[in-house]
């Protein structure tokens, strides 16, 4: 070989050797980039193709109300699920989507689109019925499976909607409580991977790795299920009674705490059912229309359904407000008890001239009567004195240009004049609670400052989170927001609303022994002369020590009617207070007077409607109880004219027959409390002759019916009560 080719021979094997190496490290650094960069998600997808994953569902946590009552749960149901790929082995897919759609109501066409996908793993439909479940467990076919899942179910439908809330499909909170606490409620899903071979179909030998689900966190409200009851029946009643065209709220409070007892708004909808709209003029106006305007008219009209009026809605709160102006001029002291005023049946302030309710006038009146007969020229004055200044910094300090921080969404807060529009007829109007916007929460949250000796209390809905062991996993403690007023201010205030239900504007709000005390509230909504208005009353009992605050708001009542907020609001909030007060057997307090006063005359109302025959008993001191299913009364017992103990009860039966025989049971020698009870307990009224409190011991001596009668429900018994003292 020569010399030349030996040179061009080594210049090759060194050229060969350069080209091996490039080569060798050119592997070494992509298997370096595959094993340290790229080697995770390889991996993630080498175990993708080698198994196939199934979600377990993880059970939602339940909501209970205070005392423990399921209001919100999950109950096991089965999702159904399919692997094409095994599916496709059996070359018998449609029969199988044929199957399929026939059992879960879906279209065959859609059944088959989903298991002849190129996939390992599709979910067909979820949380079927046990039927359902049944059916396709006896067809048995071969990459159909049935996998646990949970459905949410509220056991009380439409009760405490607006508080509750709802989920989607997918569990995921939608609205309310279910929304605010989702990331507790949800809990963690768990999985089910399995070997699969290239196909997608099951491995010869068995390889299954489980994760468990890990259940939700229970929620405990401070809602009691008992109160929230007495609330939405009497508020329902109350939008049918007065026929209130603009829904209804209600807040009952723990007066202490801040924990809401009750919380509703009418009207409300199902929570089994929360995207059916229950308004007939929404549901004829989305059915006129199509497309687009269909769709976006539908999600208002839920928005709409959906939204909490006692949390989301402001309003002009008229003369609840004067409760927090009296406050404002008492710790300002520019106001006395006995200072006077004339009301002429109007103010005039600068160029205006504003009206009272009573276009006649009150005359001379002190302040504390002034209040009492809710005069908006005393308020006007009473403003003035306070000044634009401190009338704002009382209504900052009141809360009511901020939100309260309650749990529930959407919460609005107050709005108010900007400081170069709060003029001197601002201040008059704002004297008596118009011309600005609050809502009902934040009105109910600055009663707590006047229950609570000036400290005004955070409101709260949750009282605690807990494990399915009954361990507390977080507590919600009552918060005080600030001082707001001096604890004498607070005492004076509910001295003197005790005053307006004993003797003012919310006689009808009187409930014996409870010592109520409030304020009604009647303000015209914008634009003025609309001849819409808003009624409430806010008060709170015992107003010695209060125990509970309460609101309640009827939006636009027929202004040709009963709209005024001492004629039906007051009324509405006596009915939930008076039992309410019962259930938590708060101790009654009998004035010398209510002992003596004891007994009423029951108002006739036969002939009359329902609706008119309910009215006629709003602050009468007794309860009644229809019976039977006509629109009239056609005979009621006892008889109208008839005096008979407050709080007993009238049965009006609005059909031929309807009326329930009772037999009179024997209360001789029993005491007049025993004797009450026992009687109350047969459906029979009482009245009590003879002695009333004379410091000795007393037995019932003879009864009228005797024992042994038949008489109708409701009938009046006579007992006669002696003293057992011989001396």
């Amino acid at each position: 070989m020569s010399k030349k080719s030996k040179l061009t021979l080594g210049k090759r094997s060194v050229f060969i050797l350069f080209a091996f190496c490039a080569v060798f490290f050119a592997l070494v650094i992509r298997i370096g980039w595959v094993q340290f960069v790229d080697g995770s998600s390889l991996q993630q997808k080498a175990v993708e193709q080698q198994t196939k994953d199934k979600v377990i569902s993880s059970k939602r946590g339940t909501i209970y109300d205070r005392n423990m009552k399921a209001l919100a749960q999950s109950a096991s149901v089965d999702t159904v699920c399919a692997t094409p790929r095994e599916i496709a082995e059996g070359k018998n897919a449609d029969k199988v989507a044929s199957d399929l759609a026939e059992i879960l109501d879906m279209e065959k066409e859609d059944v088959l689109k989903v298991i002849t996908k190129k996939s390992s793993y599709e979910i067909l439909k979820r949380k079927i019925d046990p039927e359902q479940s049944e059916k396709i467990r006896e067809l048995n076919y071969k990459g159909i499976y049935l996998t646990e899942d949970s459905k949410r179910y509220y056991p009380y439908g439409n009760f405490a909607s607006h508080v509750i809330g709802f989920v989607g499909s997918d569990n995921q909170g939608l609205n309310g409580i279910e929304m605010v606490y989702d990331k507790y409620l949800k809990g963690e899903p768990g999985r089910i991977i399995t070997a699969k071979n290239a196909l997608g179909s099951d491995m010869p030998y068995k390889y299954e790795k489980y994760i468990n689900a890990q259940n939700g966190v229970n929620v405990v409200l401070t809602i009691d299920e008992v109160i929230q009851h007495f609330a939405e029946k009497e508020l329902e009643a109350a939008v049918e009674k007065y026929n209130v065209k603009n829904g209804a709220a209600c807040i009952v409070m723990n007066a202490k705490t801040g924990e809401i007892l009750a919380m509703a708004t009418k009207p409300d909808y199902d929570l089994n059912s929360p995207f059916t709209l229950n308004n007939q003029a929404d549901i004829d106006t989305m059915n006129s229309l199509s497309g687009e305007e269909k769709t976006k008219f539908f999600n208002e009209a839920c928005n709409k359904m959906w939204r909490n009026k006692a949390v989301c809605d402001t309003y002009e709160p008229g003369s609840t407000f004067k409760t927090f102006v009296a406050a404002m001029a008492i710790e300002e002291n520019v106001v006395k008890d006995n200072d006077t005023f004339n009301c002429p049946g109007y103010h005039k302030v600068g160029k205006h001239t504003i009206r009272c309710h009573k276009t006649s006038g009150h005359g001379l009146e002190t302040f504390v009567q002034g209040v009492r007969n809710s005069c908006n020229p005393v308020f006007m004055m009473v403003g003035a004195r306070v000044g634009n200044a401190n009338f704002k910094k009382y209504f900052d300090r009141f809360g009511f240009r901020e939100t309260t921080g309650f749990e529930l969404p959407g919460e609005a807060k107050g709005v108010f004049f900007a400081d170069e529009r709060f003029n001197e007829t601002e201040l008059a109007t704002s004297s008596f609670g118009q011309g600005f916007n609050i809502t009902p929460l934040q009105l109910v949250t600055a009663l707590t400052a006047i229950t609570n000796d000036g400290k005004m209390v955070r409101p709260h809905i949750v009282k605690e989170l807990v494990d399915d062991t009954g361990k507390v996993v977080k507590s919600f403690e009552p918060e005080i927001i600030r001082d707001v007023i001096s604890a004498d201010t607070a005492k004076k205030v509910r001295e003197i609303l005790e005053g307006v239900v004993s003797e003012g504007t919310a006689k009808n709000a009187y409930i014996r022994g409870m010592r109520v005390a409030g304020k009604t509230g009647t303000s015209e909504k914008t634009p003025r002369g609309s001849r819409k208005y808003i009624a409430s009353f806010l008060g709170f009992a015992p107003a010695n020590n209060p125990e509970i605050i309460g609101l309640v708001m009827l939006d636009e009542p027929p202004a040709d009617g009963l709209y005024m907020g001492g004629q039906i609001a007051a009324p509405t909030f006596q009915k939930i207070f008076d039992a309410t007060l019962r259930y938590l057997n708060i101790d009654p307090q009998y004035t010398a007077e209510e002992l003596t006063q004891a007994e009423t005359t029951v108002p006739n109302v036969e002939g009359l409607s329902v609706k008119d025959a309910e009215i006629k008993f709003d602050g009468a001191g007794l309860y009644y109880k229809i019976v039977g299913n006509g629109e009239s009364v056609i005979s009621q017992t006892p008889k109208g004219g008839v005096i008979v103990q407050t709080e007993s009860t009238v049965m009006l039966y609005t059909e031929e027959n309807s009326a329930n025989e009772a037999v009179v049971p024997s209360v001789i020698g029993k005491s007049t409390a025993e004797a009450n009870r026992i009687l109350t307990n047969a459906k029979l009224n009482v009245k009590v002759t003879g002695l009333t409190e004379n410091g000795g011991e007393t037995y019932v001596g003879s009864q009228s019916p005797e024992a042994g009668e038949k008489v109708s429900t409701g009938t009046v018994v006579t007992v006669e009560v002696l003293s057992k003292d011989v001396h």
